[in-house]
């Protein structure tokens, strides 16, 4: 669980933006996780599909990359089938899920506990946007380290954002280290479209449950009637972008902060950037990673990026 205090400092200085905004990582409270669950299984959302076809596809050349018996980090609860492909692929030394909700980090690693007895799992609680401290389990035969972010949570992040981020994984890692990362590519405008604004509406109440645990946990009024989930691709920055529109003008309380909005403006909720290969190959090798090795799908949806540490 994110404490409270820094939730309702992110939101406070968020809507006290001129252009309003919140970070997308509080999206993710118990029904936010659910609504994301049904979001990757929609027809119109490609992304997990395409990864996971990757992965399944290449797992033994991914697991020749990295390394068996590597020290594993991943960024995120870790409980999804590719990270359960790798790790039967990979059987790692060690494995090391992070993830900034404590309760979503417990239940995944008792899964995975209970799926690989053999596996040595030590959960750190951190957010991945930050600079984090990892325990070290340096083994004797010198075996890498490796990083592991898929899902492309890269796009969320702006490129100064994805640069600290390479730059802390590239430290992480050390020379000779891995990344597997899995990186969205550039595509058709409507694919990405129809991806962020499905028929079935999962993506417009993921984003408006936002607002609603807003209300819940920092004593809120957001009235969800009066916002109104909209998400385009902005070409000229290589970006979907979420938002929340506000329907009429009003206000919005939270505690003894009050927030006027005017009709039509809106709450930037999240980024998701495309990237071409060279694109974030050349973000990478300013930080510090080589491309070393690429899997990507036929139709040019998904890439799967395998960088070693220069």
């Amino acid at each position: 669980m994110v404490p409270a205090d820094s939730f309702r400092e992110d939101v406070i200085a968020g809507l006290s933006q001129p252009h309003k905004a919140l970070p997308p990582k509080y999206f993710y409270d118990a029904e936010g996780s659910r609504l994301f669950e049904r979001i990757c299984r929609l027809p119109e959302y490609y992304p997990t599909r395409a990864e996971l076809a990757l992965t399944r596809a290449h797992c033994a050349d991914i697991a020749r990359f990295a390394g068996r018996g590597c020290e594993l980090i991943e960024y995120g609860s870790g409980a999804s089938l590719k990270t359960r492909l790798l790790l039967r692929a990979l059987r790692p030394s060690v494995y090391v899920p992070v993830d900034i909700s404590q309760a979503a980090l417990a239940g995944a690693a008792q899964r995975l506990s209970r799926e690989f007895s053999w596996l040595h799992i030590f959960a750190v609680v951190g957010d991945f946007s930050q600079p984090l401290r990892l325990p070290v389990f340096r083994a004797r035969d010198g075996r890498r380290r490796v990083v592991y972010f898929p899902g492309s949570t890269i796009g969320n992040l702006d490129i100064e954002e994805a640069q600290a981020f390479l730059s802390m994984s590239r430290a992480q890692v050390g020379t000779g280290g891995a990344m597997l990362i899995g990186v969205d590519l550039k595509k058709d405008a409507t694919l990405l479209h129809a991806a962020y604004n499905d028929a079935k509406g999962v993506t417009a109440r993921f984003n408006l449950n936002l607002l609603r645990r807003i209300n819940r946990e920092l004593d809120a009024d957001f009235d969800l009637r009066r916002f109104r989930h909209y998400a385009y691709y902005n070409a000229s920055l290589g970006r979907v972008e979420m938002h929340l529109v506000s329907l009429a003008r009003q206000a919005v309380r939270i505690g003894r902060h009050r927030f006027a909005f005017e009709r039509g403006e809106t709450i930037h909720t999240e980024n998701s950037c495309k990237y071409s290969v060279e694109e974030f190959r050349a973000l990478a090798a300013q930080a510090g990673f080589r491309g070393a090795k690429l899997w990507q799908d036929r139709q040019g949806l998904f890439a799967l990026h395998g960088l070693v540490a220069a």
